[in-house]
């Protein structure tokens, strides 16, 4: 393969490119193939952007024929008939059907633009300068949502001080025998405490890049009840668990909670496409016209894919799929970690976003090289690389994912020095 030209032009930042030494030209679903015909099953999907699998056709089908029409493509927050359609089919495929009442803000097209709209409207609706974020969350790239970010390597990033956020332990940090929430519903109702009343409070229900740390929901639910006594907004950064990633479309729908804020990104488009949206408590729009802005926020054609994507969730026979394929996922899981104690020491995640923490980070780097030479592309994530990342598109056809756990299985007894047992 010839990487040159990347290696002399690109710059050092790249990350990817390295870990995966090859040059891609072509998918579909959950397989990539690169230009040497090589085929690999693709459990990384654009790091939770391609949740839906790569060009699916009930995707990308109304995409093209919407570029073949010479109809608008950009639009900032101007009206479209892109813009109207996709409106009307998620209050009607994805709000509605949950009982949810949200208002719409379309910020610029990436995560962090979401996390900093609602970070900034917290403070604006409340008044209140600081924001409680969580030990191992990432919110993004840019300032605001860097000095939420947990990781210290990534907090220091851009050169500038990060003020106004309190750390607070997320649950189970650092250990199960200590009640996270039962602590923050402490310190904010005492004024001894010193920490004063944030604009708001923002958590992942599963930390994507933390390690995949995941809430329960009765953690969740104390959260949201701490958030409603003592006047804080409840922020739910569902970027990369949201849209459809744990089986069902929000990450918080299986505790029955409704937080204040809701940002969404990565595959909200479906098709990889750059969109993200904020939905907002009514009540708590207080935007004043052009407050907020941005030149990519009104992106037609991740309208268009976008609309296609919520349009499944009213098919029951896809949502029945999802349902079933997170239950083989997790069955694959458990039965690996069974496997190779001795490399994993314990399955993490839900649904069809799950990790596996293994017991070193020398065990992460040969499993990646391992499953990357037998095709399948697989990345860690935790503040020391030494959990595996299982994304595989919640699409995937039941060979495939019985393909890339093969692989992922190799990996690991060859890592083990075992032999290869039936998972």
């Amino acid at each position: 393969m010839n990487t040159d030209i990347f290696a002399a032009h690109e710059s050092n930042v790249r990350r990817y490119g390295r870990s995966f030494p090859t040059v891609f030209t072509k998918a579909l679903g959950a397989t990539i193939q690169d230009e040497a015909g090589k085929s690999y099953i693709d459990f990384l999907v654009g790091s939770g952007a391609l949740n839906y699998g790569h060009n699916n056709p009930s995707i990308l089908t109304p995409a093209i024929e919407y570029l073949a029409g010479a109809n608008i493509l950009l639009s900032l927050d101007m009206y479209t008939v892109a813009k109207r359609e996709f409106i009307e089919v998620f209050v009607d495929s994805i709000l509605k059907p949950r009982g949810l009442s949200y208002k719409l803000q379309f910020p610029g097209p990436t995560g962090t633009n979401a996390n900093e709209a609602a970070l900034a409207l917290a403070r604006k609706y409340t008044g209140r300068s600081s924001v409680m974020a969580f030990t191992n969350s990432f919110h993004g790239m840019s300032l605001g949502s860097l000095a939420a970010s947990g990781s210290a390597s990534t907090r220091k990033l851009g050169g500038v001080p990060r003020h106004d956020v309190v750390r607070v332990p997320y649950d189970g940090y650092p250990n199960q025998a200590f009640d996270s929430a039962s602590y923050i519903d402490y310190v904010l109702g005492d004024s001894g405490s010193g920490i004063e009343k944030p604009a708001a409070i923002i958590l992942e229900t599963i930390q994507a890049e933390g390690g995949m740390n995941t809430a329960s929901a009765t953690w969740l639910r104390e959260i949201h009840r701490i958030c409603r006594k003592h006047g804080v907004v409840l922020i739910v950064d569902d970027i990369q668990a949201g849209a459809g990633r744990t089986g069902e479309f929000f990450s918080f729908e299986f505790v029955k909670i409704e937080p204040d804020i809701v940002c969404l990104s990565k595959s909200l488009s479906g098709s990889g496409n750059p969109l993200s949206m904020v939905l907002i408590r009514p009540d708590m729009d207080v935007w004043s016209p052009g407050e907020h802005s941005g030149t990519f926020r009104g992106n037609n054609l991740a309208f268009v894919t976008a609309e296609a994507m919520c349009k499944m969730w009213s098919d029951r026979r896809f949502t029945a799929g999802v349902e079933r394929l997170a239950c083989k996922l997790q069955g694959y899981l458990d039965r690996l970690a069974a496997n190779v104690p001795q490399c994993i020491e314990e399955k993490r995640g839900r649904g069809l976003m799950a990790g596996l923490k293994c017991r070193s980070q020398v065990d992460i780097g040969r499993l990646h090289d391992i499953a990357f030479e037998n095709g399948l592309l697989i990345e860690s994530s935790g503040p020391n690389r030494d959990v595996i990342k299982i994304l595989p598109p919640i699409t995937i056809t039941d060979h495939e994912l019985d393909r890339g756990i093969t692989i992922l299985n190799h990996a690991l007894q060859e890592q083990a020095n075992g032999n290869c047992p039936s998972i």
